[in-house]
């Protein structure tokens, strides 16, 4: 199927924060373009439109991938998460109220891609040490250096599910 301007039309299918949505886009459209500008989701930012800043990154297939990097179509018939899936019933998540507990919010730009990475970061075994943690976290870009903060904000976390 085509557009009137000729251009490779696809049919998506996929369940964005729990809910169903149904796209008809050009083929080359971005995950991160498909959820702003299609479906107005717009949890998250449009950063660098070049995959160095993370403020675009959900959750397909409960994987963090770079939405801006990342085909509308390649995530086709798989949950996509993003960060307005991380509170429940109108209460912040335990690792969005550790977020604003250790003020790692800062000015809020980068804040939806640096929660979607932690939360990823949260289940992760192998993250035993801050250094650990830095690392993982390291394709998130925060102007405002909130760095500290948000390590200090998945460390309670991670002690808090793990008792370690």
């Amino acid at each position: 199927m085509t557009d009137i301007e000729g251009r490779a039309l696809v049919r998506t299918r996929l369940q964005v924060d729990g809910e169903a949505a149904d796209l008809l886009c050009d083929a080359r459209v971005t995950l991160l373009d498909g959820l702003r500008d299609h479906l107005g989701n717009t949890g998250p930012k449009k950063g660098c439109d070049h995959g160095q800043c993370g403020a675009c990154t959900v959750h397909v297939g409960g994987r963090p991938v770079l939405a801006c990097l990342t085909l509308l179509a390649s995530a086709a018939d798989q949950e996509v998460s993003t960060v307005r899936s991380l509170a429940a019933n109108g209460e912040l998540s335990e690792l969005q109220e550790a977020f604003r507990t250790h003020d790692a919010f800062q000015c809020g730009y980068c804040t939806p891609g640096q929660l979607m990475s932690a939360a990823a970061a949260v289940g992760r075994a192998d993250l035993e040490s801050d250094e650990d943690i830095r690392e993982f976290m390291s394709g998130n870009l925060c102007r405002c250096a909130a760095y500290p903060n948000i390590v200090t904000a998945i460390r309670e976390v991670r002690k808090g599910r793990t008792g370690a």
